[in-house]
């Protein structure tokens, strides 16, 4: 096994990695560990892992992290080894949506002997720059608050720091508008997250229909404007009844467009985060990779 750590994502749950890497070895397997120091390592030791030696790729990080390997994996297509997850970050997402235990010994069973899920990523493309996603990509109010959101602050004070940022970007608020076309029809809303899976920020599920293995993406529509709107959505998907909200729908797709309508006096570009980070501006197309990654999650 091939492990790829993040240490800032776990400097403060080292023992579990160490549990986890523990727990695999006594199972009979190699474990070799390579730690990234900057942006960008992990997807390069993604795509140079050596698919001969190592039957399994590990990822143990947040999911900026996770992020970054899924795109090395995807780069490589048919050749590479299945993924794996020991969870560190802020929300977990897609630790949520596979399933995984969150002891060392039940995530070394599933990085051992879990079932393999296949996935196209999502891809998004601005500016002639394709990025993959296994989550999610989102415009909008999220996304301005992920773009807000700095890597000291959210070391620091974790998803508390996106609550304090959601109450600025409630301050800051305009009625910017999103043009939104899904599968050549169009929509219009004040933001918006495609996403692969169904959950976000962690438990809270936002596409009940939305699955890793499916060939489709789901478009979710915030079409009520101001800031109001914005903590009443909030509150929503915290209490599990977002699906279910009035000026909340979700449609499903596989060629997605997002641009500015109207961009209310807003002087600043609109970002784009990217399974939790922020990584473009609009205007942005959205669609499936064409090549698959495989995950691994409990049998």
């Amino acid at each position: 096994m091939f492990l790829i750590l993040n240490p800032t994502a776990g400097r403060r749950r080292r023992g579990l990695v160490d549990a986890v890497v523990r727990h695999v070895r006594s199972r009979g397997w190699t474990v070799d560990v390579v730690e990234t120091t900057a942006s960008g390592d992990a997807r390069r030791y993604a795509e140079e892992c050596d698919a001969k030696r190592y039957g399994v790729i590990a990822v143990a990080g947040g999911d900026g992290t996770i992020n970054e390997v899924v795109n090395g994996l995807a780069a490589r297509a048919a050749s590479a080894p299945p993924l794996a997850i020991v969870p560190l970050g802020t929300a977990n997402v897609l630790a949520h949506e596979l399933g995984l235990g969150s002891t060392a010994s039940s995530l070394a069973q599933t990085m051992t002997a879990g079932r393999e899920v296949l996935m196209h990523p999502g891809q998004a493309s601005a500016a002639g720059r394709p990025r993959c996603f296994s989550l999610m990509a989102g415009a909008g109010f999220d996304a301005k608050v992920v773009a807000g959101v700095t890597a000291p602050l959210k070391r620091r004070w974790g998803k508390g720091a996106y609550v304090w940022r959601s109450l600025i970007e409630c301050q800051r608020y305009r009625p910017v508008r999103y043009a939104v076309e899904i599968d050549g029809v169009s929509h219009e809303a004040a933001s918006v997250i495609v996403t692969h899976a169904r959950h976000y920020a962690g438990p809270y599920v936002v596409a009940p229909e939305a699955s890793l293995d499916a060939p489709l993406l789901h478009v979710c529509l915030f079409e009520r404007w101001g800031w109001m709107h914005a903590l009443r959505f909030g509150a929503a998907l915290l209490r599990g009844a977002l699906p279910h909200t009035p000026g909340y729908r979700v449609v499903a797709g596989r060629e997605i467009g997002i641009s500015v309508l109207k961009d209310a006096g807003e002087s600043r570009s609109q970002p784009v985060q990217i399974d939790g980070d922020n990584a473009m501006t609009l205007p942005v197309s959205i669609g499936l990779s064409t090549e698959a990654v495989r995950l691994l999650r409990p049998q």
